[in-house]
């Protein structure tokens, strides 16, 4: 299975999407609460999956997938967002984003993007 780091400001979210992926029995290699903590953990982890949230202090999400893609071209990114507008879909995955998932999230919809960013 894939490794995966998850990157929220939300404690509850991480702690969520953590039990999701280790009970689906993915491991989760490293969790980042900011943008800046999660550049730098990609950087000394190198996870196959980045799930991502946009509006995080210090760094937000699109400038975390700015950096790391710029670096890593390959890297793969889902973003988990309440941000619904259609254009911040759009440009998260322009600037390389495999899949934009709103929150509140399900079980088998994280899942589901999961097997097949795994995939891809």
């Amino acid at each position: 299975m894939p490794s995966v780091m998850i990157v929220d400001d939300s404690m509850v979210m991480r702690k969520s999407l953590r039990t999701m992926l280790t009970q689906a029995g993915y491991t989760v290699t490293a969790e980042a609460t900011d943008g800046d903590e999660a550049v730098a953990l990609f950087e000394q982890h190198h996870p196959d999956i980045v799930t991502l949230d946009l509006n995080m202090p210090k760094m937000n999400g699109m400038e975390v997938l700015k950096e790391v893609i710029k670096k890593h071209p390959g890297a793969r990114f889902v973003v988990i967002s309440a941000v619904e507008e259609k254009e911040t879909v759009m440009e998260a995955l322009k600037l390389g984003a495999k899949y934009y998932i709103l929150k509140p999230v399900t079980y088998d919809k994280v899942l589901e993007t999961m097997q097949r960013v795994g995939q891809a």
